[in-house]
């Protein structure tokens, strides 16, 4: 039941609980203190009435009227509070026990807090002789006055711890109410955001931690709507670049594939027609078949370009270091006046499928664009491993891939090819990062790739 309840709810309860609790104590303190002040009360006006009694029961004996006297100062001496003074003897008549109240006589308090506080009266005889007859005064302590005092002082207490007890209450419960207003908010712009409304906003308002929550939420709203953008945008691209290595491998199937086909069935045709005649001529039957051996050739060796670009060869039998090293041989022998140096760490470790694809496509592109635009003499290719930083706040293996080049650099104007756009994308959605920096000495290509999670 206790989860199912507000947080105002709860914080009124446990209010509403320290409070009832505060009040019950203090109520709690004043009853038990309540005996020991009526006792503390009754010891110590016993103690005064005897030692007045002491003190004035000298003078009687010295006057002519020694009875009078006494009367006169037994009924001064019951003019004290919470005690009564009877005079005890057989020679004269007893005083009136009385007792006197500053206003007027006990307030009336309930009985089970008279027999808590003071059970029974106590009364104390003092020995006295008037003209040297032995009599005694009675002091009885009548402690209703002050248990009307103490009564009255507890349900004061009480009235007034309660008011204040309701008043706080009250105030509290406002005080939270206003300021867990903006939860309500909150909540609703969550569902917003929830529903793809990223442009949804939230006004700080509340104490300091909800306006900071509200600052945080905007900002969050603010990211998925800039995630969402840029896959969007990644979406678009893919679909773009599909569409352009769609239309790069049909151009090169319709201008090389094509013609290769087309002299194939020439060669065919004039082999037909050698054959069918009375008398073949072999020099022509040999230079027909040479032909078509030389065109078959030519296709395998286009369709190991086809296949390398859509598929390295022996990446997954060979592994990453022996495919380089055919890459970077195939760069060497097509241009032998530019220098390849290559350094590839031995540390790399277990990276993955997908990461050495990656790394593999990533130098492949680079090595294009030098050979193509760059002009350069001397090309460097370096793998070493490395570590990247998430948003958790963990670290996650990968390799750091450079290319660097001593050509002329690129153009101030000059934007990224589909190639490595398209490589940066790829990376980035792995988690990795690319960059390309052109200066005087050439342009540097660098990429972290992650290794695969499961690698």
């Amino acid at each position: 039941m206790w989860q199912k309840l507000s947080l105002r709810t709860r914080l009124s309860m446990l209010l509403a609980l320290v409070l009832a609790l505060g009040l019950a104590v203090n109520i709690t303190r004043l009853v038990l203190e309540a005996a020991p002040r009526v006792q503390a009360e009754d010891q110590s006006v016993i103690r005064l009435a005897r030692e007045f009694i002491e003190t004035l029961v000298v003078g009687p004996n010295e006057t002519p009227d020694a009875d009078a006297r006494l009367d006169r100062i037994v009924g001064d001496l019951n003019r004290l509070r919470h005690v009564s003074i009877t005079r005890q003897d057989d020679g004269a008549k007893a005083a009136p026990a009385t007792s006197t109240s500053g206003d007027g006589g006990p307030q009336s308090v309930p009985a089970w807090f008279e027999a808590l506080v003071h059970p029974e009266k106590t009364a104390v005889s003092v020995p006295i002789a008037i003209n040297g007859k032995p009599g005694s005064l009675l002091i009885t302590s009548h402690p209703d006055d002050e248990m009307a005092e103490i009564w009255d002082g507890i349900v004061t207490q009480l009235q007034v711890g309660s008011a204040i007890a309701i008043v706080l209450f009250l105030i509290t419960f406002m005080v939270v109410s206003r300021a867990l207003a903006p939860i309500a908010t909150l909540s609703e712009a969550m569902t917003r955001i929830e529903s793809g409304a990223y442009d949804t906003r939230v006004k700080p308002d509340g104490p300091p931690e909800l306006a900071d929550i509200c600052n945080k939420l905007n900002h969050l709203a603010g990211t998925l709507g800039d995630a969402v953008d840029d896959k969007r945008r990644l979406a678009e691209r893919v679909v773009s670049l599909q569409d352009v290595e769609r239309k790069e491998i049909a151009r090169e199937l319709h201008d090389e594939f094509g013609p290769y086909l087309f002299a194939l069935r020439a060669h065919a045709s004039a082999l037909t027609r050698i054959a069918d005649s009375s008398e073949p001529n072999m020099d022509s039957l040999r230079k027909h078949g040479g032909a078509i051996l030389e065109q078959v050739n030519a296709l395998q060796q286009f369709n190991r370009r086809v296949l390398e670009k859509l598929r390295p060869a022996g990446l997954t039998e060979l592994g990453l270091r022996e495919a380089l090293g055919a890459l970077l041989r195939l760069w060497g022998e097509s241009h032998p006046d530019v220098v390849i140096e290559t350094a590839i760490s031995p540390d790399l470790g277990e990276r993955g499928e997908t990461a050495d694809l990656t790394i593999y496509r990533t130098i492949q592109e680079a090595l294009t664009n030098v050979f193509r635009h760059a002009g350069a003499t001397c090309v460097s290719v370096s793998i070493e491993p490395s570590e990247l930083s998430e948003t958790t706040g963990t670290s996650r293996s990968g390799a750091l891939v450079r290319v660097c080049d001593n050509g002329g650099g690129l153009r101030p104007d000059h934007r990224l090819g589909l190639g490595l756009t398209g490589m940066r994308e790829r990376i980035l959605a792995l988690g990795g990062t690319l960059s390309v920096a052109s200066g005087e000495g050439g342009v540097t290509v660098e990429a972290l790739v992650p290794n695969d999670l499961r690698a």
